[in-house]
């Protein structure tokens, strides 16, 4: 294991940390909220002998530094931090790409967005949809004037409820110090099922975080313009017991992804922690499957 710090196009440092021999394929992890690079290290065990594991904390969180700014944590900087990340430890390679929760949600911006078109070998995304594809979604149910739909589109606002909280400032702040952060790891461990190991940063990164959904939300979702489609293959990990994510959500992204591949996992939203060996075994399939040009041998996987 290494550990260096990679500057971002803005001067931000981020922290990251690497494992396992540098010339076997590079398969990068991007982390959520409230979460740093810490949250990876089971999947990691899974992966390190057969690749090159790269896992960074995302601006704000862990021991990267923290911007001034709330406009500094928008999707294009967050996808131009991925960017300088792999521009220093893999220049000029091609690599695979894994998404958890807001790690997923600026991956897709990654994904469909020109700056690494070529070198994103795959993408595999965990519980974290594209906010713009989501705003399409929102906006074309709606229009449908179809009650099932628009429901849908309840409910899955009715998930995301604290995304509305965190729009808020001081009432976001004191909500997270007050409530979320002395109540989280019994919350995780009675209603998702996982005991998140100590992480020092875990307070700091839950203020910190919040500018990931001020920066970023409301901006797209009631007005989406942008039509951006995905430049490699996809597989999506569909956790069907996520609190957070409803798969109905999901239902458009064939229209968006070329090469797309469903899996389920009858799991909750930190599967990632839970069934560490099983992600790791999609990711090796999809990988090798990618790598070898045989995306054939998943056509069972699908998602027409």
């Amino acid at each position: 294991m290494t550990t260096q710090f990679v500057t971002a196009s803005d001067g931000i440092k981020l922290n990251v940390t690497t494992w396992g021999n540098a010339d076997k394929v590079p398969v990068v992890l991007v982390h959520g909220y409230p979460d740093s690079h810490m949250v990876w290290l089971p999947l990691i065990a899974e992966l390190e002998d057969n690749y090159y594991v790269i896992a960074y904390d995302v601006r704000g969180h862990g021991k990267s530094e923290v911007p001034k700014a709330v406009k500094d944590y928008k999707l294009d900087q967050l996808a131009r931090d991925l960017k300088a990340v792999v521009d220093t430890l893999i220049p000029d390679q091609k690599f695979h790409l894994v998404g958890h929760d807001w790690g997923s949600v600026q991956s897709w911006h990654s994904v469909t967005t020109d700056p690494l078109k070529g070198r994103i070998a795959s993408y595999t995304s965990i519980s974290g949809p594209s906010l713009d594809h989501t705003s399409f979604w929102i906006k074309d149910s709606i229009r449908s004037l179809s009650w099932a739909r628009i429901r849908n589109v309840f409910l899955q606002w009715k998930a995301s409820w604290y995304i509305l909280v965190f729009q808020i400032p001081y009432v976001a702040e004191w909500f997270w110090k007050r409530l979320m952060y002395p109540n989280f790891q019994k919350h995780l461990e009675k209603n998702e099922g996982v005991a998140l190991s100590a992480s020092p940063t875990r307070f700091q990164d839950g203020l910190n975080g919040l500018s990931l959904y001020r920066a970023n939300i409301l901006s797209r979702r009631p007005r989406p313009t942008r039509e951006l489609y995905a430049h490699c293959p996809v597989q999506v990990v569909v956790l069907t017991k996520d609190r957070y994510i409803t798969q109905p959500m999901l239902e458009t992204l064939p229209k968006w992804v070329n090469h797309l591949y469903r899996r389920e996992l009858d799991e909750k939203h930190w599967a990632i922690l839970v069934q560490p060996k099983v992600v790791a075994g999609y990711i090796d399939e999809f990988v090798a499957a990618v790598d070898s040009n045989r995306l054939d041998t998943l056509n069972s996987l699908k998602w027409n």
